[in-house]
């Protein structure tokens, strides 16, 4: 017994079929019955002895048969990859002997796959790219608003909101303040923060080295400690790690350093170098001055909705203590990653997009290709099919070929990608968060391989099955010349529609940001910045405090870079135009009171005499500041036209006073409008002081003010000069941001530039490609229809007429993708609107425009071998 179930056992795992096996089975059974019979049982007793004995071998048996299917199973996956492998073979001895078209496909599918690589490389680093922070989706901003505009937060509002927001883990504050770095080496002018303990806890990360500040040394009489950047600790300090425990001198004072921050905390250019406690002391936690940006971590299980809500009640409260400072104020919460990316997102989606109908554009025309190519090769198809290849067998054979040139244009295409990224990060506006970090990673590898497999594998699957349909008797008489030519060509068509709809797409895109930008361009700045020199230089509070020191060395520098050769005048003023950024306060006009919550708020800036002059803004009515406005004279005050005309509407300024912290000014001119802010802002009331009388108490730690020297011919010449004259006033101070007004206004559109540029390149390729398209489909109708051309010249047809059913039949489908490519770019306005400027979505003239150049395009595209179709030899044509 036992050796029939070892050889039963043995029998099993050789591989036998189920029905084999149940075979087995039951010889064996009808075996032992028959030896029990002979050994004197009943035929019955006989029968059920035996099936007792073999009833345990079905355990035996279910595992072996297992065995044996997954035998089976592993034999088919062997089989299946030795085809793949020979239709891999045969694949690439296919498009080997065609050189001249697998270049073309390969090219194209790398044109498209490149661009979309690269730019979801810099969106997977920028955008999809988590923070490099514990759990960053509850880190959030805490705003205050006012007429929907956000609003920094005041000491005390940002003390209430700690104390009685319960949705908060950690809530802190901070404030931008710039350092001048003194001491060993030449002076340097560094971003910081002034930061509030608990600062570093809301990011969850823990220095590098040392530690942050504690709550002790966030108090007024024990500040003089500071964190360092890893930039700053790394680039001034040669990565020290004995930095720990020594003095620097910032602004004129000795801060001790305690920590050094990681590398990960540093996320855009303009992040800060350093940090020093905020130190909110009693006399400064009011509601008045707001300057603080609030952010929290939120604790686990609170939503930014419920923060809002408990923000919402405490800005109610906050009314009712201080209603002069809080009336109509609100909150916002927005989280981090929303705010380090602003308008970024939505940038870097459009340009997905974008290249996304390029790769489409590629993949169409690489669809016409393998169409045009199973035309060529419908003898060889029919064949195989005449000798038992099925449809499927063939279907995959051509899909593989697709693969095989999916694969080389991503190979391609992802050497592209990683050139077009350096191109990228070298030449893109400066602080985008995280672009450094962008790269040829796993993630993007993978993405390229998985779009040039897709893109192929999908629109080459209706060539397949278009080729792998032959009619045999008709192809095998026929040599292959009329493969379904009518459905080939409504395909072809179907196609060329899509190419030029995607085309048009891209180019009203491309058409409405480059009119945005020459709009931007053309703004009216309010002054003239050509040969306009300007530079910033800080004075330290403690060591300028006496007005009368101040001012001497403000006149020391503007003298100094007025004597410098070819230098017309310079002068000084607290804040640039175009710089951005503003220093704005309530106007309160005598005689003119206004509700709380309908005041006048305009930017102020204080001035030198002859700084209207330097800049080149138009002094409408009244005089300039003169050395005479001095402190001890009466306070006057220039006003901007658009002030001007909310305060004193149909009335002459001149004369009128307005309250500026407690003091009656004196309006004694009316200067013309200028851009103080982006070009893309509008005008913002404004008014002017003479430096001399600006109020000692607004300067702050730090009094930072602006030089602006006209000059005759380039002024970059004079950048070196300059600063020597400054610092012949003052060895000490760093003089930074030396640019000319010229590249100041370049940056502000740098981004707009930036992005105008990129989606006009990706249109001039996407128009590129469909050209080469049409070209193709027509070069192909005219191949396919020689005889028939020939017949009508023989019938009597001219060239002229040839010549205008060609491109008849060329324009057919592309009007068709013109008005299909409408519809698609009024969809493209729309997700661009919020990038325009002063250009509707719907701009009739760029619509216009665009159709124009793309049916120029495909009529040029159309006319080679149109004329090739025109000069068709009848006698050649008709032969045999």
């Amino acid at each position: 017994m036992a050796g029939w179930r070892r050889s039963f056992r043995l029998h099993l795992r050789g591989g036998t079929v189920e029905r084999d096996v149940d075979e087995e089975i039951a010889f064996h059974v009808e075996t032992r019955t028959e030896e029990l019979i002979e050994q004197g049982m009943s035929p019955s007793a006989a029968r059920e002895e035996a099936l007792r004995c073999f009833g345990d071998l079905q355990g035996v048996r279910r595992s072996c048969l297992e065995i044996g299917r997954r035998r089976q199973r592993g034999r088919r996956r062997l089989e299946i990859l030795s085809e793949m492998r020979q239709d891999a073979a045969f694949a690439l001895r296919q498009l080997a002997k065609t050189p001249a078209f697998t270049l073309v496909a390969v090219l194209t599918l790398a044109l498209g796959i490149g661009a979309t690589a690269t730019i979801f490389s810099v969106l997977h680093a920028v955008v999809l790219r988590p923070l490099p922070f514990p759990e960053p989706e509850r880190i959030v901003h805490l705003w205050a608003t006012w007429q929907g505009d956000e609003r920094s937060v005041s000491p005390g509002g940002f003390l209430e909101f700690r104390r009685s927001i319960r949705s908060f883990e950690h809530l802190a504050a901070l404030h931008s303040a710039s350092f001048n770095l003194t001491g060993e080496g030449a002076p340097e002018r560094i971003e910081g923060g002034r930061v509030s303990a608990g600062y570093f806890d809301v990011f969850g990360i823990r220095p590098a080295l040392g530690r942050v500040f504690s709550a002790q040394e966030d108090q007024p009489g024990h500040e003089r400690v500071v964190v360092l950047s890893h930039r700053l600790w790394r680039g001034r300090f040669g990565s020290d790690p004995g930095i720990l425990g020594q003095d620097v001198r910032l602004s004129g004072q000795l801060y001790r350093v305690i920590g050094v921050m990681p590398a990960v905390f540093e996320l855009r250019a303009s992040d800060p170098e350093l940090w020093v406690p905020l130190a909110l002391g009693p006399d400064q936690a009011v509601h008045g001055n707001s300057f603080l940006v609030l952010v929290g971590r939120l604790r686990r299980g609170a939503s930014p909705e419920s923060a809002a809500a408990e923000a919402a009640v405490v800005a109610k409260r906050l009314e009712k203590i201080d209603p002069q400072s809080y009336q109509g104020k609100g909150t916002r919460i927005e989280p981090l990653l929303d705010r380090l990316l602003g308008s970024y997102r939505r940038r870097l989606l459009v340009l997905l997009g974008a290249v996304g109908c390029v790769l489409a554009i590629a993949a169409v025309n690489v669809a016409n290709l393998l169409l045009a190519r199973g035309a060529g090769r419908s003898r060889e198809i029919a064949i195989r099919a005449s000798l038992g290849a099925g449809r499927g067998r063939i279907v995959r054979q051509l899909l593989t070929e697709s693969a095989v040139l999916g694969l080389a244009g991503a190979a391609a295409g992802l050497g592209l990608a990683g050139l077009g990224v350096q191109s990228l990060v070298a030449i893109s506006p400066a602080n985008v968060p995280r672009l450094e970090a962008a790269g040829i990673d796993g993630t993007v590898l993978g993405f390229t391989v998985a779009l040039g497999l897709a893109s192929v594998l999908l629109f080459g699957l209706v060539p397949a099955l278009r080729t792998a349909r032959p009619d045999l008797q008709t192809m095998l008489k026929e040599g292959g010349r009329s493969l379904g030519s009518g459905l080939r060509d409504r395909v072809r068509s179907s196609l060329l529609v899509v190419e030029v709809a995607l085309a048009l797409m891209l180019l009203v895109g491309a058409g409405l940001l480059i009119r945005s930008a020459v709009r931007l361009q053309q703004v009216e700045i309010g002054f003239d910045p050509e040969d306009l020199l300007t530079a910033q230089v800080s004075l330290p509070t403690s060591e300028y405090a006496e007005p009368a020191r101040l001012l001497a060395a403000v006149e020391g520098m503007r003298g100094g870079v007025e004597a410098i050769p070819g230098v017309r005048s310079a002068s000084v003023v607290s804040l640039l135009p175009l710089s951005r950024y503003n220093l704005s306060s309530n106007v309160r006009i005598e005689g003119k009171p206004r509700p709380p919550g309908e005041e006048i708020n305009g930017d102020t800036r204080s001035v030198t005499p002859g700084y209207f002059r330097t800049l080149g803004i138009s002094l409408l009515q009244g005089r300039d500041f003169t050395d005479r406005d001095r402190a001890s004279s009466p306070g006057v005050v220039i006003v901007n036209q658009r002030l001007a005309e909310m305060a004193w509407p149909g009335e002459s300024p001149l004369g009128k006073r307005l309250d500026y912290t407690g003091d009656l000014l004196e309006v004694i001119a009316v200067a013309g409008d200028i851009r103080a802010g982006g070009l893309e802002e509008e005008v913002r009331p404004a008014f002017y002081v003479p430096l001399a009388q600006f109020p000692k108490d607004l300067w702050g730690a730090e009094i930072q003010l602006a030089l602006a020297a006209r000059t005759d011919g380039e002024p970059a010449a004079k950048a070196e000069a300059l600063r020597r004259a400054v610092q012949a006033v003052d060895p000490k101070l760093p003089v930074f941001g030396v640019r000319t007004m010229g590249e100041i206004r370049s940056d502000l559109v740098a981004t707009t530039r930036f992005n105008t540029m990129l989606l006009a390149a990706l249109g001039v390729i996407g128009l590129a490609l469909a050209a080469v398209g049409i070209y193709g489909v027509i070069a192909y109708f005219v191949s396919q229809r020689t005889a028939e051309i020939g017949l009508r010249m023989a019938l009597g047809a001219t060239e002229k007429k040839v010549l205008a059913m060609v491109v008849r039949q060329a324009l057919q489908p592309v009007l068709v993708g013109v008005t299909v490519g409408i519809g698609g770019g009024l969809m493209a306005g729309r997700a661009l609107a919020s990038l325009l400027f002063g250009v509707s979505a719907t701009d009739p003239a760029t619509f216009a425009g665009v159709v124009l150049v793309l049916v120029t395009a495909a009529l040029l595209a159309s006319w080679v071998p149109a004329r090739r179709a025109a000069r068709v030899d009848p006698t050649r044509a008709l032969a045999p």
